[in-house]
């Protein structure tokens, strides 16, 4: 007998401990799935916090793939991590993929509205499932860590354009740039070895 289908895998069609057509006669999509998930290091299903990531694919009209899910979840778990640093988490979770399936699937996801991709200047693409809002970013200029910022409140004269040119706006990509804490501790140390010699 094959797996058994959970509802963390196919809330929408199976109930906890029921066995599908496809695992009595042999593995079904969502046992391969379940394998997939159950190997992503640290990642627990919890309905109160995660949406389901086979789920949230369906729903966007995208065929549930180990591959998409693992992408998808490395995405969650290395927010704004390059394209490349995808790939390794992915690769450390399912075994081989190709980079150009990884491109691929990560065009896909954010033509379909499941993740964003940000492209600081000077910088590789960088993407995130942070999607829905309208958020910005910090990247410090010493290490290239990235963080997101809630989107300024009260008087933002800076993000209403003083011409719209006949565009109906909707959202306003800001990009903060400075030093992060832990590279203006070392910059710090350095000059104060500096001093000392």
């Amino acid at each position: 007998m094959g797996a058994v289908c959970h509802p963390r895998y196919a809330p929408d069609a199976y109930s906890a401990g029921t066995l599908c057509t496809g695992c009595i006669t042999g593995p079904c999509e969502y046992s391969g799935v379940a394998q997939i998930l159950d190997r992503v290091q640290g990642w627990t299903y919890n309905p109160a916090v995660n949406e389901d990531p086979a789920a949230q694919l369906r729903q966007h009209g995208v065929q549930v793939t180990a591959q998409r899910l693992a992408i998808l979840r490395a995405v969650a778990n290395k927010p704004h991590g390059t394209a490349d640093a995808i790939a390794e988490v992915v690769r450390s979770d399912i075994g081989a993929i190709s980079r150009q399936a990884v491109y691929d699937t990560l065009g896909t996801l954010v033509e379909k509205g499941l993740i964003r991709r940000i492209q600081p200047a000077g910088s590789p693409a960088r993407y995130e499932d942070r999607v829905g809002d309208n958020h910005h970013h910090l990247i410090c200029r010493t290490c290239g860590k990235t963080v997101d910022v809630d989107c300024a409140v009260g008087e933002t004269p800076c993000l209403t354009a003083a011409e719209d040119s006949g565009f109906a706006i909707d959202e306003a990509e800001v990009i903060y740039w400075g030093i992060c804490p832990e590279c203006l501790v070392e910059a710090t140390a350095a000059r104060e070895n500096t001093a000392a010699r």
